[in-house]
């Protein structure tokens, strides 16, 4: 396979948007990088630019030490995997497969030996004679994921793969892609607004807003350690809470309840007394106490081993995560206190370490 370099590149379109700003990043041989984030960020348009789709309006793409900046798609090495499939309809689950190769003039028998490798790979060895039209979501983004490997490019691209298949499916799908990744060992970019695919797939994380890269890291990073605001709201399912509020005498003071800073806390904080901060914090994060924060239930979700409880802290939403079946009702109050949380300069929005 290959690394591959985006060095500081940029998209503006003749209208004179522009859709990414200063996208930089070194991909590892092997490594599966996620981008994620909102529709309109610039994760699809990035990709693109990788692909050849897209022209680069500044900056550089490497692969291997080799500069393919300026070119053309043919050339790159480079394998995509497209939301819609992309499939011939009029041609067999083989013959899709084997269609750039065709292209390429390859030795049949040598077609031949890697569509039926590929197929072994994807458990599409019994379906090989059947038409698009017999298949279903899930099979279809399998074979254009088979017609992508019988090239072995030096780089996979996937643009939103599982976005057209239903919940469970995509759920399958996404755990073939990860096995397909670790059984490949390939270099692959990943793009998709689900941050349930990121955390899941990815061995690192790009998280986009507007343009912008707002973080690179790994899952694991991004979940406890956001660098601001938007990264904080994106990643996590439910979202994290957010209270406005202050420092004051080694309290957090929001206009709805306030509490003891620990002595790690007061020493984070020790620049900001008096001034407007955000406090963030997971919902699981969000525990019951004896005593404590007072939350009035709104509606209790049980969800089988966990139970979302959706309320107000003084006039402030919130949402809690138990870890256990709960039976509230709206109007029960329960005292709760944050067993971890997060601080955020309310002027930068960046995460105050």
């Amino acid at each position: 396979m290959a690394s591959l370099k985006l060095q500081h590149l940029e998209k503006i379109y003749p209208n004179g948007v522009q859709a990414v700003y200063d996208f930089n990043i070194d991909i590892e041989d092997g490594e599966l990088i996620v981008l994620v984030g909102p529709s309109g960020c610039g994760k699809s348009t990035t990709l693109r630019m990788v692909a050849g789709l897209e022209d680069i309006s500044s900056g550089k793409l490497i692969i291997d030490d080799r500069d393919i900046t300026a070119m053309p798609p043919k050339d790159r090495d480079i394998a995509m995997v497209f939301q819609n499939y992309a499939l011939y309809a009029h041609m067999t689950v083989y013959e899709n497969m084997a269609f750039s190769l065709v292209l390429r003039k390859e030795n049949k028998n040598v077609i031949h030996q890697k569509v039926l490798a590929a197929a072994e790979i994807l458990g599409l060895t019994d379906q090989l004679n059947k038409k698009p039209s017999q298949l279903s979501g899930g099979q279809r983004q399998r074979v254009a994921m088979g017609r992508a490997i019988v090239r072995t490019p030096k780089v996979f691209l996937f643009d939103e793969p599982l976005s057209n298949l239903d919940a469970k499916l995509r759920g399958a799908t996404r755990r073939e892609i990860l096995l397909l990744h670790k059984r490949l060992k390939a270099t692959m970019l990943y793009v998709t607004h689900d941050q349930t695919e990121a955390l899941t797939l990815a061995d690192r994380i790009v998280c986009m807003s507007m343009g912008h890269v707002q973080q690179i890291g790994t899952p694991l990073e991004l979940y406890d350690t956001p660098a601001n605001l938007f990264v904080a709201s994106f990643i996590g399912l439910p979202p994290m809470n957010f209270f406005e509020g202050t420092v004051r005498n080694g309290h957090f003071v929001s206009d709805d309840f306030e509490f003891a800073l620990d002595e790690e806390h007061k020493k984070l904080l020790s620049g900001y007394e008096g001034k407007a901060l955000t406090l963030g914090v997971r919902p699981e994060n969000v525990v019951r106490a004896e005593e404590g924060i007072r939350l009035v239930v709104g509606l209790n979700e049980n969800l089988g081993q966990t139970t979302l409880v959706h309320g107000t802290v003084g006039k402030a939403r919130i949402t809690a995560k138990f870890r256990e079946w709960c039976d509230y009702r709206e109007g029960d109050e329960v005292n709760v206190a944050f067993n971890r949380v997060h601080f955020f300069d309310k002027e930068t929005t960046n995460a105050i370490r």
